[in-house]
């Protein structure tokens, strides 16, 4: 048991730890890669000195908590609607694969003033011969940025609340609100949704800590002069002058600051609404609800989105010359797929995706069988949690100062193991419930027949697991596929993937190509999760019959 948490904190905590604190120590001054040990404050004066540090650190804070809050609003009607519907979380669960990179360009090309959107609403009914004067992607408040985190977070937010409510008699509950004179939107909000709420709290931080630091899809999408925080930081990161990397370093601290004082914000607000939804108990008002109608509504918005955003992709793809304000290209070719340079950075993408993820779950198994063996917990959750509620650049640039530091150099060895800070969460969350869920009865009567504990977990419950497992990779392809900044400062730009690539090019003057590189982005995970829902079914072909009593 000792071992097991010592290699598990050398692992996960020790690069955490120590990626933060040569943050920290770069912010004030000790760099001794560049000969410097002025320690001091000087770096946060500078950070607070550079132009629009204010407008970054606002655009930060509206764009970070106004996506949340967004997510969190919008997913509670459409979970209420979903809830009863069989097979939503397969539905939702494929949605979660696009990356948010991908996701990101696709949506730029659909809601740019020259944009598909726009196209298909021209000249007939805008009067535009040509793209309106407007700004629409990268405006100064950064409404995109928020729409494309919120359609990016909204299934996942309401495939947690799915999962929270499947344990629970929700029909039961309904029916008993409903008996009592609430509509069916207040008995959800008011009675349901509440209950549900303390198992949707880490989706919910993890959703805020992502988008307060969110850096792929504010290239794309956000405003650029100034940007939000975590692009100016990896701009100062990159900048020539190497004495850049102070205030960027007291920048990054400056950042983890913001976040932690957001997700104390957050709490304390939970503690407010919670306060006002007891005096609206007591009230006992019974009120007209358009929840019925705000669920489709919201999956008709949400799914319009995506799909358009996907198929934007798709059409550019494969153009040959588009005009404004042509709804479809005058044309169509596969010759750019042919010249273009996707099959390089596809089969990276794939092979530190398969890497990552065989490597998370082994030791996602390894540290479950561990707890079965011991019949202990290694109270290790907060190592979980940590990599998803701090900001990536917080910390990751420390982290590859700190791979020098062990003899690593940038490349593929390094992006693995940063990546894995990230994948080995998802999927250890994705399999332990599954895994705590197994009957010990059955683990007991093969320990009665003679089955030691290896081949009770060959045997047992690695085949009776297929399908948790299945989709715990799937989950781990996905994650390793969509990172963008582990892949960028641990491989010093030499390590050149589906999401770099994509958003390089995304800045650039041809689409055709940035589409290419975010739809094979996007067809990864996809192709994984497909995989993931074929492969049981497969495995247990020859055991359909036993389900209708025949053998």
């Amino acid at each position: 048991m000792i071992a097991a948490r010592a290699l598990f904190l050398l692992l996960f905590g020790a690069p955490i730890f120590v990626g933060v604190g040569l943050t920290l120590g770069a912010a004030l001054g000790w760099q001794p890669g560049i000969g410097r040990f002025d320690l001091g404050w000087r770096g946060f004066a500078q950070a607070f000195a550079l132009p629009g540090f204010s407008s970054s650190l606002r655009l930060t804070l509206v764009t970070g908590l106004g996506a949340t809050l967004g997510s969190l609003l919008v997913s509670v009607p459409l979970g209420m609607w979903l809830v009863s519907k069989a097979g939503a979380v397969r539905f939702l669960t494929p949605l979660l694969a696009v990356p948010h990179a991908a996701l990101a360009i696709g949506l730029a090309f659909l809601l740019a003033p020259s944009g598909w959107a726009a196209r298909l609403i021209s000249p007939w009914a805008t009067g535009w011969d040509l793209p309106p004067a407007f700004v629409t992607v990268g405006d100064p408040w950064g409404v995109t940025l928020i729409l494309g985190l919120m359609l990016k977070e909204v299934p996942f937010l309401v495939l947690a609340t799915l999962v929270a409510a499947g344990p629970r008699d929700i029909g039961g509950q309904m029916a008993a609100g409903r008996a009592l004179g609430y509509p069916r939107g207040q008995v959800w909000r008011l009675m349901i949704w509440p209950q549900l709420y303390p198992a949707l709290r880490l989706p919910v931080l993890i959703v805020l800590g992502f988008s307060l630091s969110v850096v792929d899809m504010a290239l794309v999408l956000g405003p650029s002069n100034p940007p939000v925080m975590a692009v100016q930081i990896l701009r100062l990161f990159g900048a020539p002058d190497p004495a850049m990397a102070q205030p960027a370093s007291a920048m990054a601290v400056i950042l983890l600051g913001v976040m932690a004082a957001s997700l104390l914000a957050w709490l304390a607000g939970e503690r407010l609404v919670a306060a006002l939804g007891r005096v609206w108990l007591r009230r006992g008002r019974r009120g007209h609800s358009g929840a019925q109608v705000m669920g489709p509504l919201v999956a008709i918005i949400v799914a319009g989105l995506g799909i358009g955003a996907l198929g934007a992709l798709l059409l550019w793809s494969v153009a040959t010359f588009w005009r404004f304000p042509n709804a479809l290209p005058s044309g169509f070719s596969m010759r750019l797929w042919d010249a273009a340079d996707w099959v390089g950075p596809a089969l990276l993408t794939l092979g530190l995706a398969v890497a990552g993820t065989t490597i998370a779950l082994c030791l996602a198994l390894f540290w479950l069988e561990i707890e079965d063996r011991t019949q202990r917990r290694l109270h290790l959750g907060w190592m979980i949690a940590l990599p998803l509620l701090l900001p990536q650049i917080g910390f990751l640039q420390g982290l590859t100062t700190g791979f020098l530091w062990l003899g690593l150099p940038p490349g593929t060895p390094a992006v693995i193991w940063a990546e894995l800070l990230f994948v080995f969460p998802y999927v250890m969350i994705a399999l332990a419930g599954p895994w705590r869920a197994l009957d010990p009865a059955l683990m007991a009567s093969a320990a009665s027949l003679g089955a030691g504990p290896l081949r009770r977990l060959l045997a047992v419950k690695l085949p009776m697991l297929a399908a948790p497992i299945a989709m715990a990779a799937a989950i781990g392809v996905a994650v390793s596929v969509a990172q963008y900044l582990a892949v960028l400062l641990p491989g010093a730009g030499r390590v050149q993937v589906l999401a770099t690539e994509a958003v390089a090019l995304a800045s650039g003057a041809d689409r055709r190509l940035a589409a290419i590189m975010a739809l094979m982005q996007a067809a990864l995970p996809l192709i994984g999760y497909l995989l993931a829902l074929a492969l049981p079914l497969w495995l247990y072909r020859n055991r359909r019959g036993l389900r209708g009593g025949t053998l």
